[in-house]
């Protein structure tokens, strides 16, 4: 079987006062993980495999290269009015004032400024329960993009927002075993995100073969 996209990371990232660290949940250690990509994506956090997508819908690179300012991404969940008051109720530190997110840093949109993706995850299984990509608006940042579809996790794929699902049935054992996965790619068009491309997978029962199907 496939391991499941959305729990990822493995180790939830913890952020505590705008400083964003992994917590090893098993050896009990406090690891900084900051990874840069060819295509300028920066995660703050475990480093994340990536799915490919259409090379044609990549975003323009601006003339200028973007700069990248290191945000608050607690603060900027508890202030922002799009995100479901379920969420936010939900939204606690898992040890002392460090929060569960996953924070990317990359270009989506093709502003001056790199966007800024933010997954929140639950603490015990890094399950992803919410997914927002914030663009930058002047001295601070605007939610562009939301899911809260739980199990979700949003990346960057060559300038493009993929964002993955696990599908479960109603016999499927707990986390641990979805029968299938959803990869949804939005690229930038016209000050908004627009849907080109969709692939779901059926986790085969029989013989360990996944089947894809593509649309888009």
């Amino acid at each position: 079987m496939r391991p499941t996209r959305p729990t990822r990371p493995v180790r939830p990232a913890l952020i505590a006062g705008g400083t964003v660290t992994a917590f090893a949940a098993v050896a009990g250690l406090l690891l900084v993980g900051c990874n840069t990509s060819s295509e300028g994506v920066r995660k703050e956090g475990p480093a994340q495999p990536q799915s490919a997508a259409k090379a044609d819908q990549r975003t323009a690179t601006p003339s200028t290269p973007p700069t990248r300012r290191k945000v608050d991404a607690a603060a900027l969940i508890k202030s922002d009015p799009k995100i479901s008051d379920a969420v936010k109720k939900n939204f606690k530190p898992c040890v002392k004032n460090q929060y569960p997110v996953d924070v990317i840093y990359g270009q989506l949109t093709g502003g001056s400024r790199d966007d800024v993706i933010v997954n929140i995850l639950t603490c015990g299984d890094a399950i992803g329960i919410g997914s927002y990509v914030y663009r930058a608006k002047g001295d601070s940042y605007e939610n562009v993009f939301s899911s809260e579809q739980s199990p979700v996790y949003a990346d960057i794929d060559r300038g493009d927002l993929l964002i993955t699902s696990q599908i479960y049935g109603s016999a499927d054992p707990a986390v641990s075993g979805p029968s299938g996965e959803d990869e949804v790619t939005y690229h930038w068009s016209d000050g908004k995100f627009r849907e080109t491309g969709r692939t779901h997978t059926d986790f085969s029962k029989v013989g360990g073969t996944d089947k894809s199907e593509n649309s888009g």
